[in-house]
């Protein structure tokens, strides 16, 4: 994945590259229900088939431009489907933001477990994503301005899911096959607020790492570093030490004569130009990403990464034979997340590719996606910093003309005494965190009612990993809550975890 990306995309969070700000980096969602390097079939026709759905541009109104269309993407595997003549269910992925093969590659657990359920299969690319763009696929139109990017909602995504769905059935004659949906991060609160904003299309769902409580004030801005700065605590003293006391060597390293060619050198950055600001939201970016996918098994899902990512980082920084010489502990580190296949020979900070489509996150975070997650306290590996709104006002209304709306995902979807108001109303929604995985923070950790159900991997990082002796545990209560979930429906009674 583009270096340059991962940080520019949020660059409304670190406005400044002359400090230090790399803990204004606020990350994106990488899936989380994944089996990484599990899925051995590599190429479309053995995995899934692409279909395409002629969707409508505006769900909510009735305008003449309302009724343009478009052509959303949805892959499909019925290799296990028992038929709609069997009610055989019907699993599907609410697609995130990025390009749906790329989510539905890392996507392990659902093929796992479809063979068990006899499900369908169907993974759904998320509007403005992949190649489910507006305006006849023309990118340049669609991402043109605020009035046609005006479009890029989650309530607007979710229509899409309910539409296409509610279609597919009905061409497949499988008006009585049940939906459970399925999702990864914000792919994960998309799930959980399909269930409540549409029970009549699926009857449950399974939200992995969806941080539906990480707005306005329900979950502290400091607790996403708080749990990166762990994550690595955990690992090695030494190691939190070292990254922590970094950040002011570099800034001071910069200052000095020949300290900038120092650190190009130190780091290996193909540019004589560099800032000490970009190179620490480099080695930022490492840290944070790695922290969200510290799987258990080798991985590929952001960068070819080693099991245990931060266990090898912690190792590199620990290792006797760098000495004292604090950069070259860092850049063996960040090495197993940006170049652990040793490819690499020079890393360019100005790369600002995006292989897999993310970059409209942008747009999202600056209109209703509006997650503090920068806060840092005095123990954080990153230097204390605060949440600062105004910061992203300003980036916002430069770059798009408009001003975000904080409020506005807990009036459409709620979130504030969740446990009080879900109790009263809603059903059949898994919740699974891994509480190493920094985004667990804003996620729903604790049973709301006998069918909202919280279930926590404590020991390790967010991967459903079957060959994992806990991670085992964790999918059969999965695998079992999906059962009794099915059944209910299928015996018309209330489902009870």
């Amino acid at each position: 994945m583009s270096i340059r990306l991962l940080y520019t995309l949020y660059k409304l969070f670190f406005l400044s590259l002359s400090s230090i700000s790399y803990a204004k980096v606020t990350p994106r969602f990488p899936s989380s229900v994944v089996s990484p390097e599990q899925l051995s079939l590599s190429t479309e026709n053995e995995l899934y088939r692409a279909k395409y759905f002629t969707q409508t541009l505006d769900h909510f109104n009735y305008q003449p431009q309302s009724y343009q269309t478009f052509q959303q993407r949805y892959l499909v595997n019925d290799t296990y489907w028992g038929g709609a003549k069997n009610n055989a269910p019907i699993f599907v992925y609410t697609g995130n933001e990025g390009d749906i093969e790329w989510f539905t590659q890392n996507t392990g657990f659902m093929f796992e477990t479809a063979p068990h359920f006899k499900a369908l299969l169907v993974f759904i690319e998320h509007r403005f994503y992949g190649k489910s763009i507006p305006y006849g696929g023309d990118k340049a139109v669609a991402y043109k301005n605020s009035s046609t990017l005006g479009y890029l909602s989650s309530a607007q995504a979710l229509a899409d899911y309910a539409t296409l769905i509610i279609d597919l059935k009905k061409n497949l004659t499988a008006t009585d096959s049940p939906v459970v949906v399925f999702g990864g991060s914000y792919g994960g609160m998309l799930a959980a607020w399909f269930r409540l904003k549409y029970p009549h299309v699926t009857i449950g769902a399974l939200a992995s790492s969806s941080p539906i409580l990480n707005f306005e004030n329900i979950t502290s801005p400091y607790s996403f570093n708080n749990i990166v700065t762990q994550d690595f605590k955990s690992e090695s003293e030494n190691c939190y030490k070292v990254i922590k006391a970094s950040w002011q060597q570099i800034v001071d390293t910069a200052s000095q004569p020949g300290g900038p060619e120092l650190l190009r050198k130190s780091f290996h950055i193909c540019k004589d130009d560099m800032s000490a600001g970009s190179l620490e939201n480099w080695l930022g970016t490492a840290y944070i990403y790695t922290a969200m996918t510290d799987y258990p098994t080798p991985s590929n899902f952001l960068n070819p990464m080693p099991a245990y990512p931060i266990k090898q980082m912690c190792k590199a920084i620990d290792d006797p034979a760098t000495g004292n010489d604090t950069f070259a502990k860092l850049y063996r580190a960040v090495s197993i997340y940006y170049n652990y296949t040793g490819t690499a020979t020079c890393f360019d900070l100005d790369d600002n590719s995006d292989p897999h489509g993310l970059a409209e996150w942008t747009w999202q975070a600056c209109t209703e996606m509006v997650m503090p997650t920068d806060g840092n306290d005095n123990e954080s590996i990153f230097p204390a910093s605060e949440w600062i709104y105004s910061d992203r006002v300003r980036f916002c209304k430069a770059n798009f003309n408009v001003v975000p709306r904080p409020n506005w995902i807990t009036n459409e979807f709620g979130g504030h005494d969740i446990k009080r108001v879900l109790k009263r109303f809603g059903s059949n929604i898994i919740f699974f965190n891994g509480l190493r995985d920094p985004w667990s923070g804003g996620g729903v950790l604790k049973n709301i009612s006998e069918s909202i159900i919280a279930i926590v991997a404590k020991k390790g990082e967010l991967s459903l990993e079957p060959n994992d002796k806990y991670m085992h545990i964790v999918i059969m209560k999965i695998d079992n809550c999906t059962s009794l979930l099915i059944v209910a429906f299928n015996e018309n009674y209330d489902w009870v975890a």
